[in-house]
């Protein structure tokens, strides 16, 4: 209660010997008794409005324009409702009020009505009306359904989060590999045949092509901290044997001699919470695994933090592009055209250029999608707390 004003002595004294008298209120007087509750009122009024207003204060902000209520439509995506009622979406969480009465609440539907009010102790909340019962929750399906929406475009990160997207050492030099293609073509695409070594599955079963990609350094220490696995194609086993015999369902891109297999993971995971890391993260942008030079909204990245650094699916991330480091060539009456030329260097500040939701994570490394983009991200980007 430090903000509080301390009530007047001769108030507390009062309420004090009205309190402690067992005749209180004859004893005392009409007056003193009168004042010892006004006291206790006054006093009791003051600690309420100063809790509504530490409430009020630690509360989420809302958007600017944040909707009274809003209906779920069609290709909406958590992130994309939550960015209409907050100023800073990683906090959907804080503002989600679950009603118990509703069977299995994690789900969210186009048709369903977000309302926003508030509760009791005058934080905002959100809740959901569908039909008479809500059932709302921010969490993610588990995979991609027809109606049900997620929290970031599915099909943005469905490839990355089916197949093996970062591979180690060990497991390349383990994995089953294509050694040649029924015709002996240099590169096969759908329909074609091709054979691999060290595979052992049954004739049915499917599996991700990958082809090695460049080595993934850590811009801290240089250390490679894996491979970027490039998805090439879907093939499933028409005769096992050494080599096994396989046909390619489905090419992304070609297939060449030497690139590995692993085995098709059909349940795409995506139950995540968008919310902010509680562990504090500095890292970099390493890779962009679809991009040359930058990316934007809705692409993907690598960053030099994992697992070891605390993050989990559903992180949310600033990005910061890196400011460049300058020669101060300021024109000065105390420079001589020599110092002009070579002025000493400066480090412009980093600037905020967006924001990245952690999507999949290794032991060292993790995937993010952008999720917003205010200027073009690049490699060697930082990323901190939102």
């Amino acid at each position: 209660m430090s903000s509080l004003s301390p009530l007047p002595r001769a108030i507390q004294v009062k309420a004090q010997r009205a309190a402690s008298d067992r005749g209180g209120l004859h004893r005392v007087g009409i007056f003193s008794a009168a004042l010892a509750v006004t006291a206790l009122a006054l006093y009791s009024a003051m600690t309420g409005q100063a809790a509504h207003a530490q409430n009020s204060a630690s509360s989420p902000e809302l958007a600017p324009n944040a909707p009274k209520s809003y209906t779920v439509k069609s290709g909406d995506t958590l992130w994309g409702i939550a960015t209409l009622f907050l100023r800073d979406p990683w906090l959907w969480p804080e503002i989600w009020y679950v009603n118990p009465q509703v069977e299995n609440p994690h789900l969210i539907y186009p048709g369903d009505v977000l309302t926003l009010g508030y509760g009791a102790d005058g934080r905002p909340q959100l809740t959901l009306e569908r039909g008479g019962g809500t059932r709302l929750s921010p969490r993610v399906r588990s995979r991609p359904l027809d109606e049900a929406i997620t929290a970031i475009p599915y099909e943005a990160v469905a490839a990355f989060m089916s197949k093996p997207t970062v591979l180690e050492k060990a497991q390349i030099k383990a994995a089953p590999h294509v050694v040649s293609s029924r015709d002996q073509h240099l590169a096969t695409a759908t329909g074609n045949t091709i054979y691999a070594a060290k595979l052992d599955g049954e004739v049915g079963s499917r599996y991700s092509v990958m082809h090695v990609g460049d080595a993934l350094r850590d811009p801290d220490n240089k250390e490679v901290v894996g491979y970027q696995g490039i998805f090439t194609a879907d093939a499933k086993v028409t005769r096992t044997g050494e080599p096994a015999t396989l046909m390619i369902t489905e090419a992304h891109r070609e297939t060449f001699n030497g690139d590995v297999l692993f085995p098709a993971d059909a349940e795409v995971q995506l139950d995540f919470i968008p919310h902010a890391p509680q562990n504090e993260i500095d890292g970099r942008i390493m890779a962009l695994p679809n991009a040359i030079l930058m990316v934007g909204q809705y692409q993907a990245v690598v960053i030099n933090r994992g697992k070891q650094h605390g993050l989990e699916p559903g992180h949310v991330l600033s990005i910061l592009q890196v400011g460049p480091t300058i020669r101060d060539r300021t024109n000065s009456m105390d420079t001589t055209k020599f110092d002009r030329a070579f002025g000493p260097k400066m480090k412009l500040p980093d600037e905020p250029s967006g924001k990245l939701m952690v999507f999949k994570t290794f032991d060292r490394v993790s995937y993010g999608l952008v999720l917003e983009s205010t200027a073009p991200i690049r490699e060697l980007d930082r990323v901190v707390n939102p």
